[in-house]
């Protein structure tokens, strides 16, 4: 049995800065020893451990999907003392990460059935692993209407803004691109917070429909009715609470919500699993 707390060895092979005000960067690793890659197999939806020797680790979504090859993505927030550090590593700087970790996204209950993706802010990073996922060649078919709201407090805090625009070109995702307020004469997309525009935007809901909600909880909080309205049934109601995560393993305990450990038993979660637990959301 392996260690859960032992990490695999990384390099980084790229750093894209992925916001106006630089606080959001793209991390690829890919994993020194090749053989680490097979066992570090994970699906969307799932997080990992970056650690960084002598600082720490912090939890952090999986940004890559399981359908590409030969390394994996995280983007991440510059937003405490081992985040800082990353930040200021260089391509070919060797850490560790640990995982995959969590559940994921209930992949085989959404084949036959239509897709909506909530996201906003950074914590867009599972979703576009799930986009990834499901626009694969080898798996768009297993899934019918897909559709998905974004939202940044601008246009420059978008995140992976080439996917958007190449996703917004296919016929076969409905996009809806949205920041809270913006003086850019040029954009050409929604302004507007995510739950009012998920009202206008977002397809009904039915006994064919899930919708994935990952994003800051202010934003879970207000898009909850949004969906309600919608006719999304609560156990079609897919959330991540990502905020919560910390060892990883429901060790430490920090994670808890009511009975339910959410590195251990999430952080993925249905709202009528969150409805269970004491009321944060």
């Amino acid at each position: 049995m392996q260690n859960p707390y032992l990490p695999y060895p990384v390099r980084i092979d790229d750093i894209t800065v992925e916001s106006e005000d630089r606080n959001l960067k793209t991390f690829k690793f890919v994993f020194l020893n090749p053989d680490d890659e097979a066992k570090f197999a994970y699906r969307a939806g799932q997080f990992a451990e970056l650690s960084i020797a002598g600082v720490g680790e912090i939890p952090i979504g999986i940004a890559s999907s399981p359908v590409e090859k030969g390394f994996i993505k995280f983007t991440v927030n510059k937003a405490g003392v081992v985040t800082s550090r990353l930040h200021n590593m260089q391509v070919g700087d060797i850490m560790g990460v640990r995982g995959p970790l969590g559940n994921w996204y209930p992949w085989d209950l959404l084949e036959g059935k239509n897709v909506l993706i909530v996201g906003g802010g950074f914590a867009f990073t599972t979703l576009r692993s799930s986009i990834i996922y499901m626009l694969d060649p080898a798996n768009r078919k297993k899934f019918n209407d897909i559709s998905v709201v974004y939202g940044a407090r601008s246009p420059g805090m978008l995140l992976y803004k080439n996917e958007l625009i190449e996703w917004e070109k296919r016929d076969d995702i409905n996009m809806h691109i949205t920041v809270d307020g913006t003086k850019d004469p040029d954009w050409k997309y929604n302004v507007g917070f995510v739950p009012p525009i998920t009202e206008q935007k977002a397809p009904p809901g039915d006994e064919n429909s899930y919708a994935i909600v990952c994003g800051p909880p202010i934003m879970i909080k207000f898009t909850q009715p949004v969906l309600e309205k919608l006719g999304y049934d609560h156990d079609h109601i897919i959330l991540s609470l990502e905020n919560r995560m910390k060892c990883g393993i429901g060790m430490c305990g920090r994670c808890g919500i009511g009975r339910e450990l959410v590195c251990k038993d999430g952080p993925v979660f249905t709202l009528a699993q969150v409805n269970r637990t004491p009321r944060e959301y």
